[in-house]
């Protein structure tokens, strides 16, 4: 059994570096040593789809730095779940933004903006190439178009609203804290996931800040993509000269390999449930903030409360069921990724199930201008659905496991429930 030692959030490694006035003069000095916009890489796909391979090639190869724009990785201890680089591949490439925070801390986009874009200089400034890959779209979008211009709360306004929010999430009374907001003069409240109190807390500052809601404010991305529908425009309006990728390959190909992650993540003891058998005993539940809402996180904490609950047992057809549903929420998250990054006309889509080596190629000759941002026919995929013919396929999907299928795949992990969980606090009922 894995020992955990309660880990301090410390600063971002860069943030530390850099000051707030270095980072300004960084950008200055930048923008005034060369007329060209400086270049920087940006790799999207869905989960599984091999974006951490190809950055970290690419690293190599263009003496590159990773910045990891993922919500999950951000987090100590979060390794397994979170598919995060391995210790050889950090010391082989140095990355930003993992390990910042702890699990008990949210995250937001915002905070993501802030410290990429500080990120982003400091590796320029070293004379090396940001390489910005991972899959969550709001993160990306807001890091090459730039922030809402949604004000930033007071002190006093912050601790007043944490008082008037206080009652409702102690007591769990989510939608009585939701029409609370929406009665302050957010409507936009009741589209957030249940238990999302932080960017519950987070509108209604603004509400208080400005008398207006988030939605009255300017949005980048919105702005100019009202300006020309061209997207030459979009391109040549951002401040870097972006090379944007995203990585996608045949649906059925795709959840295949999602599946088989998911199997991996669970099928040893010290790997996603001793992680989340963690999470329960530094006293977090599922949904209760960024890192237990997470995909895998959230359906292992859940699975896990309720062994507890249980003195500890659970029966093949328990652990089946939750291996289902965290292959489930997988497959439906990056089916959502691929809808989020249609629309996202800045990006390159390339077919990941091609020749590994002419990716990496077309990638480099990309950044060193040897060829048009044109996809080559033999690596492209399109952006749009596979139509009926991808529609029947997918509805006759079924997962098909390689490590849990006879009832003795289970007994190593089953045992390690027991002995794990059997003398545990209960600390939700699910």
């Amino acid at each position: 059994m894995i020992v955990r030692m309660k880990l301090v959030s410390p600063l971002s490694p860069y943030l530390q570096t850099v000051s707030r006035h270095s980072r300004k003069s960084l950008a200055t000095v930048s923008s005034l040593s060369s007329p060209e916009k400086q270049k920087v890489i940006v790799i999207s796909g869905p989960t599984s789809v091999g974006k951490s391979r190809l950055a970290l090639e690419l690293a190599k190869r263009l003496n590159g730095e990773i910045i990891c724009a993922d919500s999950v990785t951000v987090y100590q201890g979060l390794d397994i779940g979170s598919a995060k680089p391995s210790l050889s591949e950090r010391a082989e490439v140095t990355h930003h933004l993992l390990d910042i925070l702890h699990p008990s801390e949210d995250y937001s986009a915002g905070d993501f903006y802030r410290d990429a874009r500080a990120a982003t200089d400091l590796v320029l400034h070293k004379g090396r190439v940001p390489i910005v890959t991972g899959g969550t779209g709001l993160y990306l979008r807001w890091f090459l178009y730039g922030k809402p211009g949604v004000p930033k709360a007071r002190l006093d306004i912050v601790a007043a609203v944490w008082a008037e929010m206080e009652d409702f999430q102690r007591n769990g009374d989510w939608c009585e804290g939701v029409e609370h907001v929406v009665q302050a003069g957010d409507p936009s409240a009741r589209t957030l996931p249940v238990n999302d109190w932080y960017r519950l807390r987070r509108k209604l500052e603004i509400i208080r800040s400005a008398g207006a809601p988030p939605s009255a404010f300017p949005i980048p991305y919105d702005e100019l993509r009202n300006q020309d529908p061209s997207t030459d425009l979009e391109v040549k309006d951002l401040d870097y000269e972006f090379i944007c990728i995203f990585l996608s390959m045949p649906r059925v190909e795709l959840y295949r390999s999602i599946d088989l992650r998911c199997e991996e993540m669970v099928r040893n003891p010290d790997g996603l449930l001793s992680e989340a058998s963690w999470l329960l005993d530094i006293g977090l539940r599922p949904d209760m903030n960024s890192a237990t809402r997470a995909i895998g996180y959230r359906q292992a904490m859940i699975y896990l409360s309720n062994c507890r609950e249980s003195g500890g047992k659970s029966s093949v057809e328990e652990f089946s069921d939750f291996l289902w549903t965290f292959q489930k929420a997988s497959r439906n998250f990056a089916k959502r990724q691929i809808i989020w990054f249609r629309n996202e006309k800045t990006y390159m889509w390339i077919d990941a199930s091609k020749n590994f080596d002419e990716i990496v190629e077309f990638v480099c000759d990309c950044y060193h201008g040897n060829v048009s941002r044109e996809v080559p026919k033999d690596l492209e995929i399109s952006r749009e659905s596979g139509g009926k013919e991808e529609y029947k396929v997918m509805k006759m999907y079924q997962t098909q496991n390689k490590y849990f299928v006879k009832p003795e795949n289970f007994e190593s992990i089953l045992d390690w429930i027991k002995t794990t969980q059997g003398n545990c606090a209960t600390l939700v009922k699910v």
